[in-house]
């Protein structure tokens, strides 16, 4: 292909949320895009599912769309994916349709499974080999449910019969009609499955799970070559180039390439990622390694912080609580609130990540008096999105975070000037805002624009990132340490270790 003829990438961002395809240039900007929201499914306490069905129609819609909006689909070199991590789809090769919904990143219902997992002693073992903890909010005990709880599933996954993968997986096989089974490193790192020193599917986990090898897929770099699209299903044979989960496309589109540099994303929930380079680091505070990318036979290494409750906080607010009617609202609101009011909501809805990682806890608001208002619940639910910011990054500061002094921030909460100067303020540390707010998608742009050499080197593509706007911190040490002590006893009365 030549460059005239094909010098756009589509980028595929399926999210927690909502299903969203982009069609950028190769200078990085948008040139056509459409969004589909994603229906969550909430069966009890703790269980979160979506159709996995309804995922892929909502792909081949907002691909279609913005497609047609664009105007020439000769004028796309390739497609890239980035995707919600952890969730997990188990489908029948033959069919290709599910067993069951997609089981998602926040689902719990595996607490006890991975309670058992530990008084077995493997949770060392497992950090060792994987990076990760032993929670319900990685992908294995996810697939063990569903193999042991659908009729059948277990005997007909031996006989080789079913395929799984995360939604990356389940919608590069649906984009060539069955022909590849395959992901990519960082989702296969977010599995607690795959080795991240050997890069393969590790023999004892699966022997220790009981999960057959054939039943996952084949793993690839971040950049490569996942198979081509069927021309039917979006009016030509585009190739898939490029795939990352949505944090590590994320730090990506942030071009952090470089061993220090951070990046904080605030969608459904908060995900930091400290870039370590080619060194694996093991953190001594319950904080996660996992890949960042492996491009050219070359692999960096991350330090992840959790946070499962960002922007679903602000959801609770205007779908639970109908406090407002738009995730906009909350800028004004927040804004009203008194500063001195000592409200702290601790938004353990489904359980607290890192550096928590206390499956059992829920949710809690402190310091509510007869004065207390709309206002001040809001303001206690941006605070409490910061405050675990600097959880993390109190944390990370530990395991070679410690000149991390700024962060690159992106994600729908990024939006909100008032958050965002808050965020500064409470973990005392400037905050960058990139031009354009889509730096997940332009991270899987940037993978398939690599593999097919519209950017020639990471670098290249870095040159092109620009700040928009520095948030620097405004309020003295002091009140911050007042301010977070408040919180830090907000936290002491939900969990029982701190």
């Amino acid at each position: 292909m030549t460059e005239e003829k094909a010098a756009c990438i589509l980028a595929i961002d399926q999210g927690t949320t909502s299903t969203r395809a982009i069609i950028f240039d190769k200078d990085g900007t948008p040139r056509a895009q459409a969004t589909r929201d994603l229906p969550q499914i909430f069966l009890k306490d703790g269980w979160v599912e979506h159709d996995a069905v309804e995922i892929w129609h909502a792909t081949q819609d907002v691909c279609r769309r913005a497609l047609a909006e664009f105007g020439d689909v000769k004028k796309i070199a390739a497609i890239g994916i980035t995707n919600q991590r952890e969730t997990m789809v188990v489908w029948d090769r033959a069919t290709g349709q599910p067993l069951h919904n997609a089981i998602v990143w926040q689902d719990r219902r595996t607490a006890e499974q991975c309670t058992e997992l530990k008084e077995r002693g493997l949770e060392d073992a497992i950090t060792e080999k994987t990076g990760l903890l032993l929670d319900p909010y990685f992908s294995a005990t996810k697939i063990v449910w569903l193999l042991d709880h659908v009729s059948g599933a277990r005997a007909r996954a031996e006989r080789g019969e079913l395929a799984c993968g995360t939604i990356d997986s389940w919608l590069i096989w649906n984009l060539t009609n069955g022909a590849r089974h395959v992901t990519d490193v960082t989702n296969a790192s977010r599995t607690m499955l795959f080795n991240i020193g050997t890069l393969d599917w590790d023999p004892e986990i699966l022997s220790w799970l009981d999960i057959p090898r054939d039943l996952l897929p084949e793993v690839l770099e971040c950049a490569d070559d996942f198979g081509m699209v069927d021309s039917d299903i979006l009016g030509a044979g585009i190739p898939i180039c490029g795939v990352a989960g949505d944090q590590q496309a994320a730090g990506i589109g942030q071009a952090c390439f470089e061993p220090g540099m951070v990046k904080s994303t605030y969608g459904t929930g908060c995900f930091i990622l400290l870039n370590t380079g080619a060194q694996r680091v093991r953190p001594a505070h319950r904080l996660l390694t996992t890949l960042a990318y492996s491009l050219k036979g070359e692999t960096a290494y991350a330090v992840e912080g959790s946070i499962f409750m960002a922007g679903a906080t602000v959801q609770w607010l205007r779908d639970g609580l109908k406090l407002i009617e738009r995730a906009e609202d909350t800028e004004a609101l927040a804004a009203r609130a008194d500063p001195h009011g000592g409200v702290y909501l601790v938004p353990a809805f489904t359980g607290l990540g890192a550096p928590y990682w206390d499956p059992h806890a829920r949710a809690s608001i402190v310091g509510l008096t007869r004065d207390s208002g709309i206002p001040d619940l809001v303001r206690a639910a941006l605070d409490a999105v910061c405050y675990q910011t600097r959880d993390l990054m109190e944390a990370m500061a530990f395991d070679g975070g410690d000149q991390a002094h700024r962060m690159r921030v992106d994600g729908g909460m990024a939006a909100n000037a008032w958050f965002m100067q808050r965020l500064a303020d409470l973990t005392g540390r400037p905050v960058e805002c990139p031009r354009g707010q889509q730096a997940t998608a332009l991270g899987a742009a940037c993978l398939a624009g690599l593999e097919v050499g519209l950017y020639p080197s990471t670098g290249h593509f870095a040159q092109q990132w620009r700040v928009a706007q520095t948030y620097e911190p405004m309020i003295s040490a002091d009140q911050r340490e007042t301010l977070y002590t408040g919180w830090r006893a907000a936290i002491a009365r939900t969990v029982s270790r701190v």
